[in-house]
């Protein structure tokens, strides 16, 4: 059976506002806000400002879209096994903070990270969408393992948002920073599991269950 028209016309619109991200993306990257025009946008996306507007209220929401279209990028594509023991715990939390570091040392991402800063005070929704969309699913992400090492004994039954403070602390240092300031590039893969090791295996030291021991 072929496509019904009201397939096809969503199938259309969806891969319409799909140019229209690539092409805001590129464009607010390239031109930042101010420069980015609406007109600039379509002619990239190769549709009509009326297109345009059909999809997107405005600029700034075309914007906040681009940003939570970005950080999927932030999030750790992993299925995680559930640790039985602690070198497994060990491997786990490397393998979890080497693919978070990955993910945000993407220069896309960094270039969502400084506009997020730079429009902060003008567009805050940009910032809360990369925190909601970006930051928090890899918390959660991370919270939910270290919940579940703690239910099967690895890890002491201590706050799971301190254990994960910790840990991001322990795993970028002032690297982000620096990172965003241009003063540095991103590491290899083999900085990336070495910093990813050092964290975890600080956490395992601070955290590790007494009776686990035994």
């Amino acid at each position: 059976m072929g496509k019904t028209a009201k397939t096809a016309e969503s199938e259309e619109r969806a891969e319409m506002r799909d140019r229209v991200l690539r092409a805001g993306f590129a464009a607010f990257r390239e031109l930042g806000f101010d420069g980015a025009s609406t007109l600039e946008i379509a002619t990239r996306a190769r549709v009509s400002k009326r297109e345009l507007y059909a999809l997107f209220a405005d600029k700034q929401s075309i914007v906040v879209e681009c940003i939570k279209w970005r950080t999927r990028q932030m999030q750790v594509p992993l299925a995680l096994p559930r640790p039985s023991d602690p070198q497994a715990l060990l491997a786990t939390l490397t393998k979890f903070g080497t693919a978070a570091m990955a993910g945000i040392c993407d220069p896309d991402v960094l270039t969502v990270f400084r506009f997020a800063i730079t429009e902060a005070q003008r567009t805050p929704e940009i910032a809360r969408a990369l925190d909601e969309r970006g930051r928090e699913p890899m918390r959660r992400m991370f919270i939910d393992l270290i919940e579940k090492a703690q239910e099967d004994g690895l890890l002491a039954p201590v706050s799971p948002a301190e254990v994960s403070a910790f840990f991001f602390s322990l795993l970028w240092g002032d690297l982000l920073l620096r990172l965003l300031m241009g003063l540095v590039k991103p590491p290899a893969k083999a900085e990336l599991e070495q910093r990813a090791r050092h964290a975890a295996e600080r956490v395992m030291a601070a955290y590790a269950h007494a009776g686990r021991a035994r």
